[in-house]
């Protein structure tokens, strides 16, 4: 009887999957399901990013990606936990609907309300031109994913200097405003995705691109669930 209700338990769960899975395109996978031990934290299903609010087109904190960059961000994890760390991802693929919405968001002068956490130095009308806000991103043609490094025992995230999506100097590789412990940290980052196949993002630590994306001319718009 108990092996009964572990095999009916197995074929639920096996269900469950390929039932989110029929929900994405072809060629894509949720991250989650793939590689359990990976932690998530979307952002953008949320109100702790720079709107203040869910975006569109997150109906699920779940993170999906392109399969080959999933494979990819697999093997990095594998590297990763070789070290005693953990990957926590704030944002992988994303909707051109919430680019809209970021895009609708900067255009309107009035919404300053979270000026002080994620763009203290910057003038909301240079957000565009500063390259933290686009029209097109690479987010929506599957391969990109934002992440940091926690402790794979305590859970806690390493110190990067700076917060995800912080627009500010202090978010560039190149900065010289962080410590150098903190640039250690941000090169174990870089060292793990460059070896995996992924290119970083001068702008931004957390921001990286698999190198051989699938589909480098196409920007994706079903929603995130």
């Amino acid at each position: 009887m108990k092996s009964l209700t572990y095999l009916l338990i197995f074929l639920i769960s096996l269900n469950s999957g390929l039932a989110q899975e029929k929900n994405l395109p072809e060629g894509f996978a949720h991250i989650k399901q793939q590689i359990p031990d990976i932690k998530l934290d979307i952002r953008y299903a949320g109100s702790n990013n720079f709107i203040g609010k869910p975006v569109n087109a997150y109906n699920k904190p779940v993170a999906i990606l392109t399969k080959q960059a999933t494979n990819a961000l697999e093997k990095a994890q594998k590297d990763l936990m070789a070290e005693g760390y953990c990957f926590k991802i704030f944002d992988a693929y994303r909707p051109q609907t919430a680019v809209n919405h970021f895009i609708e968001w900067a255009r309107n002068p009035s919404d300053t309300l979270t000026k002080q956490k994620f763009y203290p130095e910057v003038a909301k009308k240079d957000l565009f031109q500063l390259g933290y806000i686009a029209t097109k991103s690479g987010h929506s043609r599957g391969s990109t994913v934002d992440l940091t490094i926690i402790d794979a025992q305590t859970g806690k995230e390493i110190d990067m200097g700076s917060g995800y999506d912080f627009f500010g100097d202090i978010s560039h590789h190149s900065t010289d405003k962080i410590t150098k412990e903190q640039k250690a940290n941000r090169s174990l980052l870089k060292r793990i995705m460059i070896k995996n196949g992924f290119r970083p993002y001068p702008e931004e630590w957390w921001h990286y691109t698999l190198r051989n994306e699938p589909y480098p001319e196409t920007y994706f718009d079903f929603p995130v669930q």
